[in-house]
Protein backbone atom coordinates (compact mmCIF):
# COMPACT_ATOMS: atom_id res chain seq x y z
CA UNK A 1 0.00 0.00 0.00
CA UNK A 2 0.95 3.47 -0.76
CA UNK A 3 -0.63 7.18 -1.39
CA UNK A 4 0.09 10.79 -0.64
CA UNK A 5 -2.66 12.52 1.52
CA UNK A 6 -3.85 15.68 2.95
CA UNK A 7 -2.79 15.83 6.49
CA UNK A 8 -5.59 18.05 7.45
CA UNK A 9 -8.46 15.65 5.92
CA UNK A 10 -6.28 12.55 7.47
CA UNK A 11 -6.19 14.18 10.71
CA UNK A 12 -10.30 14.84 11.29
CA UNK A 13 -11.15 11.22 10.02
CA UNK A 14 -8.57 9.96 12.45
CA UNK A 15 -10.21 11.90 14.89
CA UNK A 16 -13.24 11.07 14.13
CA UNK A 17 -12.28 7.21 14.76
CA UNK A 18 -10.60 7.63 18.00
CA UNK A 19 -14.00 8.72 19.65
CA UNK A 20 -14.89 5.31 19.27
CA UNK A 21 -11.91 3.75 21.12
CA UNK A 22 -12.12 2.78 24.52
CA UNK A 23 -9.78 3.05 27.33
CA UNK A 24 -10.20 -0.28 27.98
CA UNK A 25 -9.48 -2.51 25.31
CA UNK A 26 -10.10 -6.31 25.48
CA UNK A 27 -8.20 -7.25 22.25
CA UNK A 28 -5.43 -5.44 20.73
CA UNK A 29 -6.62 -4.88 17.39
CA UNK A 30 -9.74 -3.20 18.61
CA UNK A 31 -7.18 -0.07 19.54
CA UNK A 32 -6.41 -0.21 16.17
CA UNK A 33 -7.41 2.43 13.18
CA UNK A 34 -8.27 -0.22 9.67
CA UNK A 35 -7.01 1.93 6.47
CA UNK A 36 -7.13 0.54 3.28
CA UNK A 37 -6.15 2.11 0.14
CA UNK A 38 -8.12 1.87 -3.04
CA UNK A 39 -8.23 3.44 -6.33
CA UNK A 40 -8.44 6.99 -5.66
CA UNK A 41 -9.55 7.33 -1.99
CA UNK A 42 -8.37 5.88 1.52
CA UNK A 43 -11.24 4.35 3.66
CA UNK A 44 -10.85 4.21 7.47
CA UNK A 45 -12.63 2.45 10.21
CA UNK A 46 -12.54 1.86 14.21
CA UNK A 47 -14.67 -0.44 15.79
CA UNK A 48 -14.75 -1.54 19.02
CA UNK A 49 -17.27 -4.38 18.72
CA UNK A 50 -20.37 -2.00 20.56
CA UNK A 51 -19.28 1.04 18.17
CA UNK A 52 -18.12 1.42 14.63
CA UNK A 53 -17.16 4.36 12.37
CA UNK A 54 -16.18 4.36 9.02
CA UNK A 55 -15.32 7.57 6.57
CA UNK A 56 -13.11 7.71 2.94
CA UNK A 57 -11.19 10.28 2.16
CA UNK A 58 -9.40 11.22 -1.10
CA UNK A 59 -6.16 10.55 -1.65
CA UNK A 60 -3.63 9.56 -4.56
CA UNK A 61 -2.68 6.15 -4.09
CA UNK A 62 -0.35 4.23 -6.06
CA UNK A 63 -0.54 1.15 -4.34
CA UNK A 64 -3.53 -0.96 -2.85
CA UNK A 65 -3.28 -2.29 -0.05
CA UNK A 66 -4.77 -2.23 4.08
CA UNK A 67 -3.10 -2.58 7.69
CA UNK A 68 -4.25 -1.06 11.11
CA UNK A 69 -2.00 0.89 13.24
CA UNK A 70 -2.66 2.42 16.83
CA UNK A 71 -5.05 5.07 16.06
CA UNK A 72 -4.47 7.42 19.45
CA UNK A 73 -0.61 7.56 18.22
CA UNK A 74 -1.19 7.38 14.49
CA UNK A 75 -3.79 10.80 15.31
CA UNK A 76 -0.77 12.59 17.05
CA UNK A 77 1.19 12.03 14.92
CA UNK A 78 -0.44 13.07 11.74
CA UNK A 79 -1.31 16.43 13.87
CA UNK A 80 1.91 17.77 14.92
CA UNK A 81 3.57 17.20 10.83
CA UNK A 82 5.28 20.22 9.00
CA UNK A 83 3.57 19.84 6.02
CA UNK A 84 0.53 19.26 3.97
CA UNK A 85 1.28 16.27 2.14
CA UNK A 86 1.49 13.16 3.87
CA UNK A 87 3.38 9.98 2.33
CA UNK A 88 2.63 6.58 3.32
CA UNK A 89 3.34 3.29 2.56
CA UNK A 90 3.54 -0.64 4.51
CA UNK A 91 6.79 -2.25 4.64
CA UNK A 92 7.01 -6.12 5.44
CA UNK A 93 5.71 -7.53 8.74
CA UNK A 94 3.02 -5.37 9.30
CA UNK A 95 5.16 -1.92 9.47
CA UNK A 96 4.16 1.63 7.96
CA UNK A 97 6.35 3.94 7.14
CA UNK A 98 5.18 7.70 7.45
CA UNK A 99 7.06 10.93 5.46
CA UNK A 100 5.90 14.75 5.24
CA UNK A 101 8.60 17.49 4.62
CA UNK A 102 11.89 16.51 6.80
CA UNK A 103 9.53 14.15 9.40
CA UNK A 104 9.79 10.52 9.37
CA UNK A 105 8.03 7.81 11.54
CA UNK A 106 7.92 3.82 11.58
CA UNK A 107 5.11 2.35 12.63
CA UNK A 108 4.68 -1.34 14.32
CA UNK A 109 0.79 -2.53 13.33
CA UNK A 110 -1.20 -5.21 12.92
CA UNK A 111 -2.69 -6.93 9.92
CA UNK A 112 -6.14 -6.00 8.49
CA UNK A 113 -7.07 -9.72 8.59
CA UNK A 114 -7.58 -9.33 12.44
CA UNK A 115 -9.67 -6.51 12.09
CA UNK A 116 -13.58 -7.02 12.81
CA UNK A 117 -15.00 -5.66 9.71
CA UNK A 118 -18.18 -3.12 10.08
CA UNK A 119 -21.30 -5.07 8.90
CA UNK A 120 -23.56 -3.95 6.08
CA UNK A 121 -27.42 -3.91 6.17
CA UNK A 122 -29.25 -4.91 2.97
CA UNK A 123 -33.10 -5.52 4.65
CA UNK A 124 -34.97 -2.36 3.44
CA UNK A 125 -37.45 -3.49 5.53
CA UNK A 126 -36.01 -1.14 8.70
CA UNK A 127 -34.74 1.94 6.57
CA UNK A 128 -35.55 5.18 7.28
CA UNK A 129 -34.58 8.71 5.78
CA UNK A 130 -34.40 11.54 7.93
CA UNK A 131 -33.04 15.40 8.22
CA UNK A 132 -29.63 15.64 10.01
CA UNK A 133 -30.74 18.86 11.28
CA UNK A 134 -34.48 17.51 12.67
CA UNK A 135 -32.81 14.09 14.13
CA UNK A 136 -30.03 15.58 15.95
CA UNK A 137 -32.47 18.50 17.53
CA UNK A 138 -34.63 15.47 18.89
CA UNK A 139 -31.79 13.88 19.98
CA UNK A 140 -30.56 17.01 22.36
CA UNK A 141 -34.11 17.39 23.58
CA UNK A 142 -34.27 14.32 25.07
CA UNK A 143 -30.45 13.24 25.61
CA UNK A 144 -29.90 14.72 29.10
CA UNK A 145 -33.05 12.41 30.50
CA UNK A 146 -31.09 9.30 30.00
CA UNK A 147 -30.28 6.63 32.49
CA UNK A 148 -26.91 6.20 33.97
CA UNK A 149 -27.39 2.93 35.57
CA UNK A 150 -26.19 -0.16 35.51
CA UNK A 151 -28.70 -1.95 37.43
CA UNK A 152 -31.75 -0.15 34.92
CA UNK A 153 -28.85 -0.89 31.54
CA UNK A 154 -32.82 -0.53 29.30
CA UNK A 155 -32.62 3.17 30.17
CA UNK A 156 -29.68 3.75 29.18
CA UNK A 157 -30.40 4.81 25.44
CA UNK A 158 -33.24 6.45 23.93
CA UNK A 159 -36.13 4.78 22.16
CA UNK A 160 -36.71 5.36 18.89
CA UNK A 161 -39.98 4.50 17.70
CA UNK A 162 -41.28 4.59 13.78
CA UNK A 163 -44.77 4.37 13.34
CA UNK A 164 -47.62 5.60 11.28
CA UNK A 165 -45.23 8.19 9.42
CA UNK A 166 -43.87 9.38 12.67
CA UNK A 167 -40.73 9.60 14.89
CA UNK A 168 -40.75 9.56 18.63
CA UNK A 169 -37.74 9.41 20.68
CA UNK A 170 -37.93 8.92 24.63
CA UNK A 171 -35.37 8.99 27.23
CA UNK A 172 -35.86 8.48 30.66
CA UNK A 173 -33.52 7.63 34.51
CA UNK A 174 -36.76 6.66 36.03
CA UNK A 175 -37.24 10.86 37.80
CA UNK A 176 -37.68 12.37 34.74
CA UNK A 177 -38.93 11.63 30.63
CA UNK A 178 -38.31 13.75 27.73
CA UNK A 179 -40.04 12.91 24.66
CA UNK A 180 -40.19 14.49 21.20
CA UNK A 181 -42.17 13.62 17.62
CA UNK A 182 -41.52 14.32 14.33
CA UNK A 183 -42.89 13.53 11.02
CA UNK A 184 -41.41 11.48 8.81
CA UNK A 185 -41.35 11.99 4.94
CA UNK A 186 -41.92 9.79 2.42
CA UNK A 187 -43.70 6.35 2.30
CA UNK A 188 -43.27 4.28 5.48
CA UNK A 189 -44.74 0.75 6.82
CA UNK A 190 -47.59 1.57 9.27
CA UNK A 191 -46.18 -1.21 11.45
CA UNK A 192 -44.55 0.27 14.64
CA UNK A 193 -40.75 -0.40 14.60
CA UNK A 194 -38.73 0.31 17.70
CA UNK A 195 -35.20 0.35 18.89
CA UNK A 196 -32.94 1.28 21.20
CA UNK A 197 -29.54 3.33 21.11
CA UNK A 198 -27.07 3.53 23.19
CA UNK A 199 -26.10 6.08 25.31
CA UNK A 200 -22.81 6.68 23.75
CA UNK A 201 -23.85 6.04 20.50
CA UNK A 202 -26.29 9.22 20.91
CA UNK A 203 -23.35 11.48 21.90
CA UNK A 204 -21.30 10.47 19.10
CA UNK A 205 -24.53 11.39 16.36
CA UNK A 206 -24.81 14.79 18.04
CA UNK A 207 -20.80 14.88 17.01
CA UNK A 208 -21.30 14.27 13.66
CA UNK A 209 -25.30 15.22 12.74
CA UNK A 210 -26.03 18.86 11.10
CA UNK A 211 -22.66 18.84 8.48
CA UNK A 212 -25.00 18.03 5.81
CA UNK A 213 -28.80 17.20 4.78
CA UNK A 214 -29.60 13.78 5.06
CA UNK A 215 -29.03 10.43 6.69
CA UNK A 216 -30.27 6.61 6.28
CA UNK A 217 -30.80 5.07 9.16
CA UNK A 218 -31.06 0.96 8.97
CA UNK A 219 -31.29 -1.62 11.79
CA UNK A 220 -32.10 -4.72 12.64
CA UNK A 221 -32.79 -7.17 16.11
CA UNK A 222 -29.05 -6.54 17.56
CA UNK A 223 -27.57 -3.33 15.35
CA UNK A 224 -28.69 -0.06 13.78
CA UNK A 225 -26.34 1.95 10.85
CA UNK A 226 -26.55 5.73 10.58
CA UNK A 227 -25.11 6.60 6.81
CA UNK A 228 -24.87 9.94 7.49
CA UNK A 229 -24.15 12.22 4.45
CA UNK A 230 -21.30 15.17 4.68
CA UNK A 231 -21.57 18.26 2.60
CA UNK A 232 -18.78 18.82 0.11
CA UNK A 233 -18.00 22.20 1.52
CA UNK A 234 -17.19 21.14 4.67
CA UNK A 235 -13.65 19.59 3.79
CA UNK A 236 -13.41 18.94 -0.40
CA UNK A 237 -11.16 15.60 0.50
CA UNK A 238 -13.59 14.04 2.41
CA UNK A 239 -16.10 11.80 0.34
CA UNK A 240 -19.70 12.40 1.08
CA UNK A 241 -20.91 10.39 4.30
CA UNK A 242 -19.69 8.85 7.35
CA UNK A 243 -21.28 5.32 8.33
CA UNK A 244 -21.86 5.13 11.91
CA UNK A 245 -22.70 1.45 13.04
CA UNK A 246 -23.86 0.64 16.39
CA UNK A 247 -25.30 -2.31 19.09
CA UNK A 248 -28.67 -2.14 19.84
CA UNK A 249 -29.49 -2.12 23.89
CA UNK A 250 -31.52 -5.80 23.95
CA UNK A 251 -34.75 -5.78 25.84
CA UNK A 252 -38.47 -4.25 25.74
CA UNK A 253 -38.64 -0.30 27.07
CA UNK A 254 -40.75 0.93 29.45
CA UNK A 255 -44.39 1.58 28.12
CA UNK A 256 -43.52 5.35 28.56
CA UNK A 257 -47.51 6.67 27.83
CA UNK A 258 -48.10 5.65 31.35
CA UNK A 259 -46.11 8.39 32.40
CA UNK A 260 -47.57 11.29 31.06
CA UNK A 261 -50.42 12.68 32.43
CA UNK A 262 -53.26 12.35 31.35
CA UNK A 263 -55.00 15.02 33.06
CA UNK A 264 -53.43 18.64 34.43
CA UNK A 265 -55.40 20.97 36.56
CA UNK A 266 -52.70 23.93 36.02
CA UNK A 267 -50.84 25.64 33.03
CA UNK A 268 -48.77 28.39 32.21
CA UNK A 269 -46.83 30.14 29.73
CA UNK A 270 -43.41 30.82 30.70
CA UNK A 271 -40.15 32.93 29.31
CA UNK A 272 -37.97 29.77 28.66
CA UNK A 273 -34.74 32.06 28.94
CA UNK A 274 -36.28 34.07 31.99
CA UNK A 275 -37.16 31.11 33.69
CA UNK A 276 -33.95 29.13 33.11
CA UNK A 277 -31.83 32.67 34.68
CA UNK A 278 -34.10 32.29 38.10
CA UNK A 279 -33.71 29.06 38.32
CA UNK A 280 -29.75 29.03 37.44
CA UNK A 281 -29.56 32.01 40.53
CA UNK A 282 -31.50 29.95 43.13
CA UNK A 283 -29.80 26.75 42.52
CA UNK A 284 -26.52 28.70 43.51
CA UNK A 285 -28.05 28.33 46.98
CA UNK A 286 -28.53 24.46 47.16
CA UNK A 287 -26.20 21.71 48.55
CA UNK A 288 -25.91 18.18 47.62
CA UNK A 289 -27.79 17.38 50.71
CA UNK A 290 -30.73 20.26 50.35
CA UNK A 291 -30.92 19.73 46.49
CA UNK A 292 -34.16 21.26 45.91
CA UNK A 293 -36.01 24.54 44.81
CA UNK A 294 -39.95 25.39 45.66
CA UNK A 295 -41.98 26.75 43.22
CA UNK A 296 -44.64 29.74 44.91
CA UNK A 297 -47.78 30.58 42.35
CA UNK A 298 -49.65 32.88 43.14
CA UNK A 299 -51.39 35.43 41.53
CA UNK A 300 -49.37 36.35 38.12
CA UNK A 301 -46.28 35.79 40.40
CA UNK A 302 -43.50 32.99 39.92
CA UNK A 303 -41.12 32.42 43.35
CA UNK A 304 -38.04 30.85 43.17
CA UNK A 305 -36.85 29.74 46.40
CA UNK A 306 -34.04 27.69 47.51
CA UNK A 307 -32.03 27.03 51.01
CA UNK A 308 -29.34 24.85 52.07
CA UNK A 309 -28.23 24.32 56.06
CA UNK A 310 -24.32 25.34 54.37
CA UNK A 311 -25.05 28.29 52.91
CA UNK A 312 -28.58 30.40 53.07
CA UNK A 313 -31.61 31.12 51.06
CA UNK A 314 -32.62 32.60 47.27
CA UNK A 315 -35.59 34.12 45.99
CA UNK A 316 -36.72 34.73 42.67
CA UNK A 317 -39.52 36.18 41.18
CA UNK A 318 -40.99 36.26 37.71
CA UNK A 319 -44.52 37.13 36.31
CA UNK A 320 -46.76 34.71 34.53
CA UNK A 321 -50.17 34.75 33.88
CA UNK A 322 -51.98 33.32 36.54
CA UNK A 323 -55.57 33.43 38.38
CA UNK A 324 -55.87 30.50 40.17
CA UNK A 325 -55.43 29.37 43.90
CA UNK A 326 -51.90 29.32 45.56
CA UNK A 327 -49.97 26.40 44.82
CA UNK A 328 -46.35 25.04 46.40
CA UNK A 329 -44.33 22.83 44.57
CA UNK A 330 -40.61 20.87 45.10
CA UNK A 331 -38.79 20.19 42.34
CA UNK A 332 -34.96 18.70 41.39
CA UNK A 333 -33.45 22.18 39.89
CA UNK A 334 -31.37 20.44 37.58
CA UNK A 335 -33.86 18.02 35.97
CA UNK A 336 -36.10 21.63 35.03
CA UNK A 337 -32.79 23.41 33.84
CA UNK A 338 -32.09 20.35 31.69
CA UNK A 339 -35.35 21.09 28.77
CA UNK A 340 -34.85 24.34 29.56
CA UNK A 341 -31.27 24.93 28.10
CA UNK A 342 -31.71 22.90 24.79
CA UNK A 343 -35.40 24.05 23.93
CA UNK A 344 -35.29 27.06 21.01
CA UNK A 345 -38.69 28.20 21.84
CA UNK A 346 -38.79 31.28 23.27
CA UNK A 347 -42.17 30.26 25.11
CA UNK A 348 -42.57 27.27 27.14
CA UNK A 349 -45.60 25.54 28.96
CA UNK A 350 -45.72 24.71 32.74
CA UNK A 351 -48.16 22.27 33.41
CA UNK A 352 -49.08 20.68 36.91
CA UNK A 353 -51.52 19.91 39.78
CA UNK A 354 -52.41 21.50 42.87
CA UNK A 355 -50.93 18.43 44.55
CA UNK A 356 -47.79 18.77 45.66
CA UNK A 357 -46.72 15.08 44.87
CA UNK A 358 -47.58 14.92 41.32
CA UNK A 359 -45.39 15.38 38.63
CA UNK A 360 -44.85 18.57 36.45
CA UNK A 361 -44.12 19.05 32.96
CA UNK A 362 -43.06 21.28 30.77
CA UNK A 363 -44.42 21.33 26.97
CA UNK A 364 -44.23 23.11 23.56
CA UNK A 365 -46.70 23.30 20.62
CA UNK A 366 -44.07 20.74 19.00
CA UNK A 367 -44.96 17.61 19.84
CA UNK A 368 -42.31 17.88 23.38
CA UNK A 369 -42.92 16.97 26.43
CA UNK A 370 -40.69 16.88 29.35
CA UNK A 371 -41.93 15.37 33.06
CA UNK A 372 -40.48 16.03 36.00
CA UNK A 373 -40.94 13.86 39.23
CA UNK A 374 -41.23 15.98 42.45
CA UNK A 375 -39.22 15.83 45.51
CA UNK A 376 -40.54 14.51 48.38
CA UNK A 377 -39.00 15.38 51.62
CA UNK A 378 -35.70 16.37 49.98
CA UNK A 379 -35.63 13.00 48.03
CA UNK A 380 -37.28 11.90 44.57
CA UNK A 381 -39.58 10.00 44.00
CA UNK A 382 -39.27 7.77 40.75
CA UNK A 383 -41.40 7.18 37.99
Amino acid sequence: MKFKIDRDAFSYSLLKGMNVVGTHITLPILSNILIEAKKDHIYLATNNLDLGISSCIQAVVEEEGAITLPVRKLATIIRELPHKDVYVKTLKDNKAQIKSGSSFFRMMGMSQEEFPRLPCFDDKKNHFVLQQSELLRMLRSVSYAQSASESRYILNGVYFKFGSKKLTLVATDGRRLALISSDLDGENDEKEKRCIIPSKTVKELERLLGKGKALDISFNERQVAFNIQIDSDENETLKKEIYLVSRIIEGTYPDYRQVLPKKTELRIKVERELMLECLNRATLMTSDKDNAVTLYLRKNVLEILASSSEYGEAHESMAVQYEGDEVQLCFNPWFMMAPLRVLSNDEVFFEFSSDSMSPGSFKTNESFCCVVMPVRHKASTTL
